[in-house]
């Protein structure tokens, strides 16, 4: 339910500014806005009330929300009203200019949000990211899709396309939209070039999680029931010293040697409570003990920087324009079929699903600000039925002199909508059915 809450207190917060956008934009050049409405009101609302000449709501579906602006062409596909003569107060009757402008009002809102939110962010709790250098000081690990792509582990990344990004989580982004990634390994520099049919490996099975920072430290996280470790009375806890006399600096070389000792009984030293013990196990036919590591947590590679005001303003727009980099970069890998990027694209069910299970003011207010980076460049995109399609037709009238028709604006603004719709029930019902499927397995 927490999950659930914030992702709803995060919609909720973009689309009522995104809309507010176009709702100042518009009062500025006296057109009539006749509705605003948070979530969609598809037949009928949850709440609303007229004050002035706008009637304000909650719509029952959250799928977004709107303000209806009187002479254009909208979600409400009210062509009634555009059968009528102009009236001075409606979109349509305004120079092509103010109604570019009222169409960008909710990207640039949207933007300026980000901006504000990163600005205070930053001005109190410090800007704050997992330093890519302080990950990678002992190399790196990897899955087994990405050690089958060509990494090893104890890798560490000297450049991504001649760059290398100092926040880690971006730099694992860089990696799977890069052309070429140096390698250093054991002293030597290493060029891998990954295809999209390799990326798309990554994203379907293990993701950003691909790389993780080595484990040097081999603590037990958990021991599986009636598993060979749990026999050996291995504990939650445990940090183990050595098997049969050799000693480990990392995880991944440890489970590398298991696998040459399948089947195979092992002495093995832990300490426990400050203390050594000697055990004795037996390795399964899958070269496995049966326990769960205890992984650094990311967090212990963070680096804060406490920022002025005036700083904070500074890094806040550094940080917002990276973002808007990002998810064009984001959406040319989705652009690639071989990738299969597009099949992580998430409906608000995948997003909450991501969320913490508690609730958590300074995550909310960075995922808010990230999210409103990402809602303003999707309302970028010249698609009818997106801000960016009504907006590049008025570019269009500009540049040509000539306006499209209500007719043909009729037909346009359909289609987009059709094709949203069906975008948004095909990410609905991908969500819906891995979530049914999660529990069923679970």
């Amino acid at each position: 339910m927490i999950q659930v809450a914030q992702i709803l207190f995060i919609l909720s917060v973009l689309v009522i500014l995104h809309e507010f956008g176009h709702y100042i934009t518009a009062k500025m050049f006296k057109m009539r806005v006749e509705k605003f409405y948070l979530f969609m009101d598809v037949g009928f609302s949850l709440l609303k009330k007229k004050i002035g000449e706008t009637e304000w709501g909650i719509g029952w579906l959250p799928l977004g929300g709107y303000v209806k602006i009187s002479g254009m062409i909208d979600e409400s596909m009210d062509e009634d009203q555009m059968k009528q003569e102009p009236q001075p107060w409606e979109f349509r009757s305004k120079p092509a200019w103010q109604r570019l402008i009222v169409m960008l009002g909710g990207i640039i809102v949207n933007i300026l949000l980000a901006w504000f939110i990163y600005t205070m962010m930053f001005s109190t709790v410090g800007q704050k990211y997992i330093s890519t250098d302080k990950i990678q000081k002992n190399g790196l690990a990897f899955g087994k899709i990405g050690q089958s792509v060509g990494f090893k582990n104890g890798d560490k990344i000297v450049s991504i396309d001649g760059d290398l990004q100092p926040k880690f989580n971006w730099a694992v982004i860089d990696v799977l939209l890069s052309d070429e990634v140096i390698i250093d390994r054991n002293g030597t520099e290493v060029k891998l070039n990954l295809t999209d049919e390799q990326k798309g490996e990554i994203l379907g099975s293990e993701g950003k999680n691909f790389i993780q920072p080595r484990i040097s430290k081999i603590a037990i996280d958990s021991v599986t029931p009636k598993s060979e470790a749990a026999k050996a009375k291995l504990l939650k806890g445990d940090v183990i010293q050595s098997v049969n006399g050799k000693q480990f600096s990392y995880f991944d070389v440890f489970a590398e040697d298991l696998k040459n000792l399948k089947n195979d009984s092992i002495n093995i030293v832990v300490e426990r409570n400050s203390k050594l013990v000697n055990l004795r196990a037996k390795v399964n036919a899958e070269g496995k003990l049966g326990f769960v590591p205890k992984i650094q947590d990311k967090f212990d590679f963070q680096i804060t920087n406490k920022l002025s005001f005036s700083e904070a303003v500074s890094a806040a727009v550094k940080e917002s324009y990276q973002l808007l980099v990002y998810n064009v970069k984001q959406f040319k890998l989705i652009l690639k079929p071989a990738t299969g990027a597009y099949k992580q694209v998430k409906s608000p069910i995948g997003i909450a699903r991501q969320l913490p299970d508690s609730w958590d003011w300074e995550f909310i207010w960075n995922f808010t600000a990230l999210f409103s980076i990402g809602l303003a460049f999707m309302n970028l995109l010249p698609i009818p039925g997106l801000d960016g399609g009504h907006a590049l037709f008025t570019i269009v009238e500009m540049i040509t002199g000539k306006k499209l028709s209500d007719k043909a604006a009729g037909y346009v603004q359909t289609g987009g909508m059709i094709f949203l719709l069906s975008l948004m029930a095909l990410t609905f019902g991908k969500d819906i059915y891995q979530l049914i499927l999660d529990k069923l397995v679970n």
